[in-house]
């Protein structure tokens, strides 16, 4: 049963049609196709199309279809092309020809573009639930270890002593931009292009703006053309994928780092370990690796897209075929990583001894140059003083702490017997008390807030 053999004399090439067939892969639309069927089958009733009993008819059969699709009996046909062709062939089978009045004014360029938009509208709300799970993951693991400094980096060398908190919740709040975009697009995402046929529009009295209500979509696309092209909504969930992809990468390379021997601040879950086919003793954060290694089929999927669409002519073309396979494979690969990242962090066991061990009392040289601050001296130019006393206290193979306070005064006489009392690892992040401080006040501030959102994302 094909849509549109009647120009046609000949069969398709078996080659040609395998090469042309999408039902294999699109058949995850069932779903979404079969919604917007349903809601156009009211929508030609209330036009004057079908009659009370056609509608109720192709009804029911869209309904056994659905049904099929979910226990897992539905039986495709060679036929099948895609998911269009396949629920219509299947419908006729149910209700007769009278299935053949469904199309009426209706192409599969708005259909696919509308099951798309249901279909990844649905796929959005997993996603930002799966988000929400590693978020709260991350705000559990930073309560629960409020008090551990550890050394901060930036350049992976060591710069100032942070929270472990402080640390973590900075992943937090790369998902919540994460969320934040994903919501944003969905909005774009919830517009309904039914109605625009395969390019001009529909000759029927179709209301367009009561088919979106009904379908729980927020308006309707302004341009016939436009609507059964645009893919903008694919391609920028795709780019929002990638950015958590690249989030979780980060994440997953700082736990790599911070679990290896060389640090041992933290211990990955046995869960989320491997070990090795030859050497005994190894604990490998495979999960970790995989996690970082994933991001970079997530940007390659919207690398797909965007190819995809750069060399595009007006209207629909069969290139926008290759829109769904990365999609899917997005939404697929999230919805396995995601959870994995969420149980990694929730097994996580900080070592504060480890952390403490890599403290080095140079981290706190900024303190120092802010102690002369207070005292009258201008930032630049007790910046150079403290490197100085940075500069001799390792000529001398000392640290600031064991070094004499007469060398202090060598560089400056700002410098008093108080100065020591700077050299405090919990003094320095106490002092940094703003708002996105590392302060405990402001981490406690910063949790708040956090869990103020995750709340209001559940709501949503």
């Amino acid at each position: 049963m094909r849509l549109w053999g009647g120009r046609f004399e000949g069969g398709t090439d078996d080659l040609m049609r395998q090469f042309n067939d999408s039902f294999g892969f699109d058949r995850r639309l069932y779903a979404a196709d079969i919604r917007g069927s349903v809601a156009y089958a009211g929508a030609l009733h209330r036009a004057g199309l079908l009659t009370e009993e056609e509608h109720a008819q192709i009804v029911a059969g869209l309904e056994q279809v659905r049904q099929e699709f979910e226990a897992g009996t539905f039986e495709p046909q060679p036929s099948d092309e895609d998911i269009h062709t396949a629920v219509e062939r299947r419908l006729t089978e149910i209700v007769g020809p009278v299935a053949g009045k469904l199309h009426t004014g209706r192409s599969r360029n708005d259909q696919v573009a509308l099951d798309l938009r249901l279909w990844l509208l649905d796929a959005i709300e997993q996603v930002q639930a799966d988000l929400r799970q590693v978020q709260r993951a991350i705000v559990e693991k930073a309560s629960a270890h409020r008090d551990l400094i550890m050394p901060g980096y930036t350049h992976l060398q060591p710069a100032q002593p942070v929270l472990f908190a402080h640390w973590l919740m900075q992943y937090f709040w790369m998902l919540e931009r994460d969320r934040e975009r994903l919501a944003d697009g969905a909005r774009r995402a919830a517009v309904s292009p039914l109605g625009a046929g395969a390019l001009a529009g529909n000759p029927f009295a179709i209301d367009r703006e009561a088919l979106a209500v009904e379908l729980g979509l927020s308006s309707v696309t302004p341009n016939s053309l436009d609507a059964v092209s645009d893919r903008d909504f694919a391609a920028e969930f795709l780019f929002n994928a990638a950015m958590i992809g690249v989030h979780l990468s980060r994440l997953a390379e700082d736990l790599i780092l911070y679990s290896s021997p060389g640090f041992r601040f933290l211990t990955i879950g046995e869960g989320y370990a491997t070990g090795s086919s030859l050497m005994p003793q190894k604990r490998n954060p495979d999960s970790l690796e995989l996690a970082r290694g994933k991001s970079g089929r997530l940007i390659g999927n919207l690398n797909t897209l965007l190819v995809v669409l750069k060399g595009l002519p007006s209207a629909y073309n069969k290139d926008l075929q290759e829109d769904k396979e990365p999609l899917f494979d997005t939404v697929d690969t999230l919805g396995v990583t995601l959870p994995v990242v969420a149980g990694v962090i929730a097994s996580l066991e900080p070592d504060g001894e480890a952390m403490r061990a890599a403290l080095d009392t140079a981290m706190l040289a900024t303190d120092l140059a802010d102690y002369l601050v207070d005292k009258g001296m201008p930032f630049r130019e007790a910046h150079s003083v403290v490197g100085r006393v940075v500069r001799r206290a390792e000529t001398n193979g000392l640290t600031l702490e064991s070094l004499p306070l007469t060398d202090y005064q060598l560089e400056s006489p700002l410098f008093g017997a108080d100065v020591k009392a700077v050299l405090d690892f919990k003094q320095s992040v106490r002092r940094r008390a703003v708002t996105g401080g590392t302060a405990p006040e402001a981490v406690e501030r910063q949790l708040a807030e956090a869990r103020r959102r995750l709340e209001v994302g559940s709501e949503a």
